[in-house]
């Protein structure tokens, strides 16, 4: 936030949302006391407060590969063949990890992040949305 000049920080994804603001707020969204845990640790009122930060802190790094179009999720490029990527593969910006097929065109899918795979969220083979979690990333 502060390399970026930001004050307040907000996403909303999947009926998860996370609210960051820099300095005190009167104001908190239920989703946001752990996000906001961070800059009232220094007064630290109850020791309540301090498990809650290890838990925002650890879903920070995960970053999510979405799906760009509504199509069908392939992990694989052939229904033998072994898939792109799976849990513990390390992935670049160029690294493909899935295809999607829409209209009957096969559409290779990047990675668009650098890290390792944590999580395989879609079903092989099922419908996607656009917009709808694929993977997360480490």
């Amino acid at each position: 936030m502060k390399k970026n000049d930001l004050s307040v920080f907000e996403i909303e994804k999947d009926g998860f949302r996370l609210k960051l603001q820099k300095g005190p707020s009167a104001q908190a969204a239920p989703a946001a006391p752990p996000a906001m845990v961070g800059p009232s640790k220094a007064a630290t009122t109850t020791p309540e407060t301090a498990p809650a930060a290890p838990r925002a802190i650890e879903t920070i790094p995960l970053k999510e590969i979405v799906s760009p179009m509504v199509g069908t999720f392939y992990r694989s490029g052939s229904p033998d063949g072994p898939p792109f990527v799976d849990v513990g593969a390390t992935v670049t910006e160029d690294t493909v990890v899935c295809i999607i097929e829409a209209m009957k065109v096969m559409n290779e899918i990047k990675a668009e992040t650098g890290g390792v795979i944590a999580e395989v969220v879609a079903e092989n083979g099922k419908p996607v949305q656009f917009g709808q979690v694929l993977f997360r990333v480490r």
